[in-house]
């Protein structure tokens, strides 16, 4: 699949000043996996989705996403994109297993779980975003991460997949590899953060990474230039992911104090944290928030941009019902999919 876009126009684009930060309650929790398991039923392991009611188990490219979709989880009306990860659960001493649910991030504590979606032009931690970047564009998708890595070394192709240990629920620091080793009292909170660089042609690869890549030197925080292989600097993606870990505090935890959660495919290092994207936001609604000046972060670029927002309320209504009939929430004596935790040498 190909985009055709000139380069050149890219320098044209007006600086603006969004950092767009916005909730998404949950949609559905079950096995499915567009991405890497196209048409499986169920796929390989357990994924939390949020966005537009139209996710299913094939999510053809060719597919309009926003006209296929009647609602959205999200706080934008005009997004109908998807973004998914893997599901944790804690392991009792026993073998058994236990979802860990998710919490709403800060203000958006009465949402039904989901996660927190950030589009940023330059460095979080920068008041000003001005460096242009151009939007996605229907059909794109990509994924983050390696599902099969259990040590650092496997862990370090990806940059910028952490865990950080809630001491308090607006803790963010400091920020591990690994899963946290000790209890954490607000829960514990993952940070996804996707490549910025595109290659301005292929709207996905076949191991949906290879048309995207990280900044030719350091990260998107450090301000380094595309490589010339992907030249074209897009918006950072982050997700934040909030899990509610306080009701197992209290639980037995291993006799050696080796970390008890554990992936949803059985990753109990940490190492394999990952996590999907699919874009759908209707026609040009995105690049419009992320061209317009002024846009504040609290306001979400809502404001200046004309960008219609939707209550917690009204993200919490909109729900899909799985196809896949199986329980995920019990105490279970293997995780769904027939998997066991995997241990392997952890370090942050």
């Amino acid at each position: 699949m190909y985009w055709s876009i000139a380069l050149s126009s890219i320098a044209l684009v007006p600086p603006s000043n969004a950092l767009v930060r916005f909730h998404c309650s949950q949609l559905v929790t079950q096995r499915l996996d567009p991405l890497v398991n196209p048409g499986m039923i169920p796929s390989t392991h357990v994924h939390q989705i949020v966005g537009g009611d139209s996710f299913n188990a094939t999510m053809d490219p060719k597919k309009d996403m926003p006209g296929e979709s009647t609602c959205t989880s999200c706080q934008f009306v005009d997004d109908f994109s998807n973004y998914w990860t893997a599901i944790l659960y804690f392991r009792a001493r026993n073998g058994t297993y236990k979802r860990v649910p998710q919490l709403g991030n800060n203000q958006f504590r009465d949402a039904n779980g989901g996660l927190t979606v950030y589009y940023m032009q330059d460095a979080i931690y920068l008041p000003n975003q001005t460096s242009p970047v151009t939007a996605f564009k229907p059909g794109f998708r990509m994924l983050i991460g390696d599902v099969q890595a259990r040590t650092l070394e496997q862990a370090s192709r990806f940059r910028q997949l952490t865990y950080t240990c809630l001491d308090t629920f607006v803790t963010r620091s400091p920020e591990t590899i690994a899963f946290p080793k000790r209890r954490c009292t607000e829960g514990i909170m993952t940070s996804l953060r996707f490549p910025t660089c595109w290659d301005g042609k292929n709207l996905d690869s076949p191991d949906h990474i290879s048309h995207m890549s990280y900044p030719e030197t350091g990260t998107f925080e450090s301000g380094g230039p595309c490589p010339a292989s992907h030249p074209v600097r897009t918006a950072q993606v982050m997700f934040e992911v909030v899990w509610d870990t306080k009701p197992f505090n209290e639980l037995e935890w291993p006799e050696d104090g080796s970390n008890p959660f554990v992936w949803s495919f059985g990753d109990a290092t940490g190492y394999a944290n990952h996590a999907d994207y699919v874009f759908g936001w209707r026609d040009d609604s995105l690049q419009r928030i992320l061209d317009t000046p002024g846009c504040h972060f609290m306001t979400n670029c809502s404001v200046e941009s004309r960008s219609k927002l939707q209550s917690v309320e009204e993200m919490n209504r909109c729900t899909q019902k799985p196809v896949i009939d199986e329980d995920i929430d019990g105490w279970l004596p293997e995780l769904p999919g027939g998997y066991q935790a995997e241990y392997g040498p952890s370090s942050i």
